[in-house]
């Protein structure tokens, strides 16, 4: 199969690349180039999709088994279909649950309302949800429903996350900011989905070779916070059997200025809010009737770490607390439960 990956040099991207090698394919990319370098076998083709006029490198001038796009910019991916629908097979398009308007019911499917689009691009976080579904549109409008598989991605989790959120926990409980303590949100039952990039990866490819059409919810299994830190700590090691969860109320983190799900000074994967109480519980059996299959967790965040441990020590992290921050924060939650 020729695999065209709209993109292929960051995480999800890359690791479509890698799936498609793997699986014996011809694997292209296009992509800017400036994240990296796709996986080794995979040719790359320097294009810069902000430039109206610019192209795709001359790919548009190939015939392609399969395209996989991840773009969040409605204007790129209009140009893209624009180039490549005539001359393309299948296409799948990675977009986000962020696209629906309400995140408050546990256990919902595709049939929840979709935000209004938004011809927004860029990394403005408001618009994102908006931008995907104008994305979603376009690929569809342009290649049909029969040829398209639309995957409305959870947290994507695993090796070379580089948001940070799927390797906090394990990373903290391997090395803890204060001896045999770990800070974590008192929220046991809240709701946690992970989707290893592999197993989306290596689905994606499957799609794209049996020509699977649909748009699904492509999230991990649901779980709960409380199983999560759990597995965490189990992946840490066996050292880590002697560290602590001391689970502070969440309401006194947000007063302390802790923020939740991800961003500097965070605690990630909680959502204390009820108007989120659905958005990390998605029901999910329709990709899974599509052939998603899961990996276990203990092995997702086991390889996050490992792939943690060779980021660089002065390399700033995008979701956590700095070690001075999270004892003055523990400190401050014994002195208010009378503890020492």
């Amino acid at each position: 199969m020729r695999l065209l990956v709209l993109g292929g040099t960051a995480f999800l991207g890359r690791e479509v690349a890698r799936a498609g090698l793997a699986r014996g394919h011809d694997v292209v990319c296009v992509a800017r180039g400036s994240s990296g370098q796709p996986a080794d076998g995979a040719r790359l083709v320097r294009a810069d999709r902000d430039d109206p006029a610019g192209g795709l490198g001359g790919v548009e001038d190939e015939h392609w088994d399969a395209v996989v796009d991840v773009a969040r910019d409605p204007g790129q991916v209009r140009r893209a279909v624009a180039a490549l629908a005539a001359r393309s097979a299948h296409w799948g398009f990675v977009s986000t649950g962020n696209v629906y308007a309400d995140h408050s019911v546990p256990g919902a499917g595709e049939s929840t309302p979709l935000l209004e689009p938004r011809d927004v691009g860029g990394e403005d976080p408001d618009a994102y949800g908006g931008a995907k579904v104008a994305c979603e549109r376009a690929v569809l409008d342009a290649l049909g429903a029969d040829r398209v598989l639309v995957a409305r991605s959870g947290l994507i989790g695993g090796p070379g996350d580089t948001s940070g959120r799927t390797g906090w926990y394990p990373w903290r409980f391997a090395h803890p900011a204060a001896p045999g303590q770990v800070l974590v949100p008192d929220d046991p039952s809240a709701p946690s989905q992970v989707l290893d990039v592999r197993d989306l990866a290596d689905w994606l490819v499957r799609c794209g070779e049996e020509g699977v059409a649909g748009v699904v919810d492509a999230v991990g299994p649901t779980t709960t916070l409380a199983d999560l830190l759990a597995v965490s700590r189990e992946a840490a090691g066996p050292a880590a059997t002697e560290v602590d969860a001391v689970a502070a109320d969440p309401a006194w983190l947000s007063e302390q200025g802790v923020d939740a799900w991800m961003g500097p000074r965070s605690l990630p994967l909680w959502l204390p809010f009820p108007e989120y109480a659905g958005f990390a519980a998605r029901r999910g059996d329709a990709a899974r009737g599509l052939g998603l299959t899961h990996r276990p967790l203990a092995e997702t965040l086991r390889d996050t770490l490992a792939w943690e441990e060779t980021r660089p020590a002065d390399q700033p992290r995008r979701t956590g607390l700095e070690d001075d921050d999270e004892r003055a924060l523990l400190a401050a939650w014994h002195a208010r439960r009378g503890r020492p």
